[in-house]
C-alpha cells in the first residue's frame, strides 16, 4: 500500500504543476483552457534540450519557456486585444499539439540522455524519508516531486499572506474594482497568465523527462483537461490540489494495480477512470454554493478601461 502511495503522488506530479498554473492564471481573472496545449510544448522542447545538452536543469527551463511562451500568446489575445477566451485557450491547446507533433517527430522512440533521467533519480530527504510510512510516500522522492511540493506551498503564501497576491485575487473578483484602487491591471494578469504557463510546461516536461523518458505522440494524453477540472474541484486552493492532484494521479494507475493484484480487468475501462471521474467533478461542482467553492467572479471577463 505504501509503494502505491507513493506511486500516487509520482502519476500526480504533472497535474499538481499544470493545476497549480491553471489556478494562478484562473484566481488573476483568465480562463486558459489551453493547459494540455502549453503542457505538449513543454514536455516536446524540454526533452529536445535534454537531447542537445544532457542537463536536467537546461531541460526544466525550456520546458518552463516554452509553456510561458504559449501563455504569452493567450495573454497578448486576451489581454491585449480582448479576445474571447474560451476559443483563444482551445486554439492554443490545437496549436500546441500540432507543435509538439512537429518538434517531436524526428525524436519518436527516443530515450531520454542517461544523464538527465539519473539527474531525476530518487532522493530520500534527511530525516524526513526516515519517518515512519509518511517518509516512503512523500520524502523518498525525486527533485520534481519536492519541487511541486514547493511550489504549491509559496503560491499558497503568495496568495494569502502577501499584497502582490491579494491584489491578484482582486483582479479575479472585479477588475474594475482593482483598477480604480491603482492596481495595473493589464501588467498583473500577464504576470500571472506567463507564470501559469510556465508551471504547466514544468508539468508537461515531467512527463516527457521523468515519468516516461521515451518520446511518444501526445505524452500528455488528457492530463490538461484533468488540471482544469481539478482547480474546480480543489476549489482554487493550491494545497488542496497538491492532493488533489496526488488523487487523480492514482486514479490513472488504479486500473494496473488491480490487473497486477490479478483481477481481470479491460484496459479500456482502466483508461475510462480518471476522466469519468473529471466529468463527475465537474458536475458536482454546479452543485456546490458555499462561498469558498466559487470561482473568481470576474473569471473570463476581459476588462476595457474605457468600459468602466
Amino acid at each position: 500500500m505504501v509503494d502505491f502511495l507513493a506511486s500516487c503522488i509520482v502519476a500526480g506530479t504533472p497535474l499538481a504543476l499544470a493545476t497549480l498554473g491553471e489556478l494562478i492564471t484562473e484566481k488573476s481573472g483568465s480562463t486558459n483552457l489551453g493547459v494540455e496545449g502549453m503542457m505538449l510544448m513543454g514536455a516536446v522542447m524540454g526533452f529536445l534540450a535534454a537531447l542537445n545538452t544532457s542537463n536536467a536543469g537546461a531541460a526544466m527551463l525550456a520546458a518552463a519557456v516554452a509553456g510561458a511562451a504559449g501563455a504569452l500568446i493567450f495573454g497578448i489575445l486576451t489581454v491585449t486585444l480582448r479576445a474571447n477566451q474560451i476559443v483563444c485557450g482551445l486554439t492554443l491547446t490545437i496549436f500546441g499539439t500540432g507543435f509538439s507533433q512537429f518538434v517531436g517527430q524526428p525524436l519518436l522512440g527516443t530515450a531520454a540522455p542517461s544523464a538527465v533521467t539519473a539527474f531525476f533519480s530518487k532522493i530520500s530527504l534527511p530525516l524526513l524519508g526516515d519517518i515512519p510510512v509518511i517518509g516512503p510516500i512523500f520524502f523518498r522522492q525525486d527533485i520534481f516531486v519536492y519541487l511541486s511540493y514547493i511550489f504549491c506551498i509559496l503560491a499558497a503564501v503568495y496568495m494569502y499572506r502577501t499584497r502582490p497576491g491579494m491584489n491578484m485575487k482582486a483582479l479575479g473578483e472585479s477588475n474594475a474594482a482593482a483598477d480604480a484602487s491603482g492596481i495595473n491591471v493589464n501588467l498583473y494578469k500577464y504576470v500571472h497568465i506567463v507564470i501559469g504557463g510556465a508551471l504547466c510546461g514544468l508539468g508537461g516536461a515531467y512527463l516527457s523527462l521523468v515519468r516516461m523518458p521515451i518520446w511518444q505522440e501526445n505524452i500528455v494524453n488528457g492530463r490538461g483537461w484533468i488540471a482544469v477540472a481539478l482547480v474546480i474541484f480543489v476549489a482554487w486552493n493550491p494545497i488542496k490540489g497538491l492532493f488533489g492532484a496526488a488523487l487523480f494521479g492514482g486514479l490513472s494507475i488504479l486500473g494496473l494495480k488491480l490487473q497486477a493484484m490479478g483481477f481481470n480487468i479491460s484496459q479500456y475501462l482502466v483508461d475510462m477512470i480518471p476522466y469519468v471521474a473529471t466529468i463527475l467533478i465537474v458536475i458536482f461542482s454546479t452543485y456546490k454554493k458555499r462561498k469558498e467553492s466559487q470561482p473568481p467572479a470576474d473569471l473570463g471577463n476581459n476588462y476595457f478601461r474605457e468600459e468602466r
